[in-house]
């Protein structure tokens, strides 16, 4: 037996927002992997410890949730006026697949800090003390994040006294503005809303939803998402993981529905692709704000929350909010006529606070109604970011 000793890549785990992932420089990557393709995929899949039909990730970096199973890749950015280009993989768990298809909100307020310390800007430009602004260059969707980055004696401050539902320990905040975060690829189901609806009726299995129909937002803000209302599902908002994670039954209706969705929203032709683009679009449940006991054990009191919002994760109930629909929430929050809209009060608003699984979340946006048609010109929210190991990682040769 011919045996290779192990890659050895310089490589960073990171905790941002309610995700963790593992982070690399483009280049420090081997060459077959510098490049999109078989050879990248099956290298993050092994870092991360993927397909694992365990989906436990034991032999690998990953979590074995939607949330710790992330890879990001960093380079010198090739946008005029912007500092970074940043690539974010979703590895599925137990299947031979990664997606590349969308960004990660959470994942977001890391790639700064990231920049930062791995000398991609110019030394400087970095304060002793004060804030530092990242122009960063979203490659998996081609959209512009800026992060105001803290600064503390000259170098990325980590801890700081901002608390995060979903994160166990304070830590200093990120601010982040996704600017212009809606789809305006050209493609013809392109813009802020694919089918030009604030609403649309789906047409769904009498065996999934009684009457065969149901309303929902269709959205491309921050990540392309499907709302619902919670109760048109038998839900009542206030779920927790495990209500809805251990049931396969469940499980298996909400993916159906986020196909149906997918269609109706031109990102596949088929139901049958939507295992192919597992990331993307989510799909999440509405509530008018009620009382509830996050995952913390912490009472969520309805008048401190404008709605509750419960988003699925590649096929799983998230145990927070996802960045990227925490930014689909606040655009659509601001724009009446939309179920977020309407289950937050149906009143114009800048910013709102929902209820997710473990807390409650604050997030802005900018709208307006230009030729008829909406835009949104930013949202934004903060997080927090830490680095949580740094080195190497070690994989067994490609």
């Amino acid at each position: 037996m011919n045996v290779k000793p192990q890659l050895k890549i310089p490589a960073t785990y990171v905790r941002g927002g309610t995700s963790k992932g593992v982070f690399f420089r483009l280049l420090d990557l081997p060459l077959a992997a510098q490049t999109r393709g078989k050879a990248r995929n099956k290298l993050m899949q092994k870092v991360i410890g993927s397909p694992d039909p365990y989906a436990k990730h034991t032999d690998g970096m990953g979590g074995a949730t939607s949330s710790t199973s992330k890879v990001v890749i960093i380079s010198a950015s090739t946008q005029a006026g912007h500092d970074v280009d940043y690539l974010f993989g979703q590895v599925s768990i137990d299947t031979d697949f990664v997606d590349w298809s969308g960004n990660c909100g959470n994942l977001s307020a890391a790639v700064g800090p990231f920049a930062i310390s791995q000398g991609f800007i110019d030394k400087a430009r970095i304060p002793q003390n004060g804030m530092l602004s990242i122009k960063i260059w979203q490659a998996n969707i081609q959209k512009t994040i800026i992060a105001h980055v803290p600064i503390l004696n000259g170098e990325v401050q980590e801890i700081g006294d901002f608390e995060l539902d979903g994160v166990t320990f304070p830590a200093a905040e990120i601010q982040l503005e996704f600017v212009d975060p809606a789809d305006d690829s050209g493609d013809d189901n392109a813009g802020l809303f694919p089918t030009g609806n604030l609403v649309d009726e789906l047409d769904v299995p009498e065996t999934l939803v009684a009457g065969a129909k149901l309303s929902a937002t269709l959205i491309n803000a921050g990540i392309p998402t499907i709302f619902v209302n919670a109760d048109s599902l038998g839900y009542q908002g206030t779920e927790l993981q495990q209500d809805i994670n251990s049931d396969p039954k469940a499980l298996a209706r909400l993916e159906t529905l986020r196909a149906i969705g997918a269609v109706k929203m031109g990102l596949i032709k088929d139901v049958s692709e939507a295992a192919t683009r597992q990331h993307t679009p989510k799909i999440a449940m509405l509530a008018k704000p009620q009382n509830y006991v996050a995952s913390s054990g912490k009472t969520i009191a309805a008048e401190c929350v404008d709605l509750l919002v419960r988003a699925m994760s590649m096929g799983k109930l998230h145990h927070a909010m996802m960045g990227t629909a925490a930014v689909a929430i606040g655009t659509a929050a601001a724009i009446q006529g939309t179920l977020v809209n309407k289950a937050a009060g149906g009143t114009p608003r800048s910013t709102v606070c929902f209820g997710h699984p473990s807390g409650t979340l604050v997030v802005g946006a900018e709208a307006r109604l230009l030729d008829g048609q909406w835009q949104v010109t930013k949202a934004i929210m903060s997080r927090s970011a830490r680095v949580l190991m740094e080195g190497s990682v070690r994989v067994p040769d490609l």
